[in-house]
Parts: structure tokens; sequence; C-alpha cells
């Protein structure tokens, strides 16, 4: 392959197709831009139905309105004698730090805090913002959507570790000795890089 070609990334295109249509779809007031930004988004549709398992009728329904941005995804990185706490995902299995889904009318610390109390028990502050990632970026597997990773330094101030329906098990881990991670929700490079941004004075990661 000649140097000059560029892979497609179909999951991508995709992504950046049907923000296109949606914001389209939001400001055009003539019928026929409509239908040409109607016709986008079905193609982006199709495209993302050829990666992953949603038909038109799921899009749509988990589609939004509005001019397009990414969602928001807060996570805990909370320390306890020198180990980060992660709990034990119900869908797939697997391991990641606290958290989930901003919730709109919610703070980025407000959202945070009460993922980690309904998937832990505890009760938490928040102390300082660890990074901001894009999850295009570092090595997390396709997703329809485009994410930012907002994560957080949370301090204990209350509660007992529980369980939830959202969570299969909980416990403290050395950054070296990590459990198998949920890649599709946190990846080492970020649990490592948070490790160091916490323990010293460098400044808060972006992108």
């Amino acid at each position: 392959m000649p140097d000059d070609l560029k892979v497609v990334d179909i999951t991508d295109l995709a992504k950046k197709l049907n923000a296109i249509a949606q914001t389209g779809l939001t400001y055009a007031r003539d019928v026929f831009d409509r239908e040409r930004y109607e016709a986008l988004q079905q193609m982006a549709v199709e495209l993302i139905g050829s990666r992953f398992d949603i038909d038109a009728k799921t899009w749509n329904h988990v589609s939004e309105i509005g001019y397009a941005t990414p969602k928001t995804d807060v996570r805990a990185f909370i320390l306890r004698e020198g180990k980060v706490l992660m709990v034990r995902e119900a869908d797939d299995g697997l391991w990641s730090l606290p958290g989930g889904w901003a919730d709109v009318g919610d703070t980025p610390s407000i959202a945070v805090s009460r993922e980690v109390k309904e998937e832990t028990g505890l009760s938490v502050k928040v102390t300082k913002l660890l990074g901001v990632w894009d999850r295009n970026l570092h090595g997390h597997p396709p997703y329809p959507w485009h994410v930012y990773k907002l994560i957080f330094l949370c301090e204990e101030i209350g509660g007992s570790l529980a369980l939830s329906h959202e969570s299969t098990d909980i416990g403290f881990f050395d950054i070296n000795e990590l459990p198998d991670l949920s890649l599709t929700r946190i990846v080492p490079e970020q649990i490592k890089v948070s490790m160091d941004i916490a323990t010293s004075d460098r400044p808060t990661w972006f992108d």
C-alpha cells in the first residue's frame, strides 16, 4: 500500500457522519436539506450496524437531537494504603474504576460521587481532576459514540464497601498487579497515569 494512502476507520467515519447529520437536522429548515441529512444519518446507521449489533430501530431509540457532542464518562480514583479501588462489572465480569455516564443536570463531581456510592457503598469527596481522556486515542475497543472520560481523585468520607447490581466484586489493587480490565471502560495507561498524577505535582492529563 502506498505510504500516502490512509486506512479508513469505519467506526470513526460512521460517528463523524452521524454527528454531521445530527447537527444538520438540528439547524436545517429546508425540506430538501433535511432529506439529505436523514439520508446521511441512515448511511451512518448502516456503517455502525456493520461493526456493532445495532439496528436502525435501536439506533433511533438511543440517538440524540441537537448539536452533536461527545458523551461524558466519569471515573473515580480512590486510594487506600497505596492501592486503587476497582469493581468487577456485572455485564462482562472484568474490572474497572467505579463510575459511569454523567447524567444531565449533574455536575461532574456529583455524577462521580453518585456512581461510587451506587457501585461500592462508599461516600467520597472529589479532590482533584486527574485527567480528561479522549476514548478514541488510547486503545479502547471500537465504540459507536465519541466519549470523553473524566477521572477524578476521590477521598473516602464514609460508608462501607458493598456490592450492587452493577458490580459482582470490589477490591483494592496494586497498580502493578491489576486484574483483567474491562477495556471498554478503562485501560492500564489511564490507571498508571492517574496514579502518577495523584501522588505527585504532575498536572492534569488531557487528550
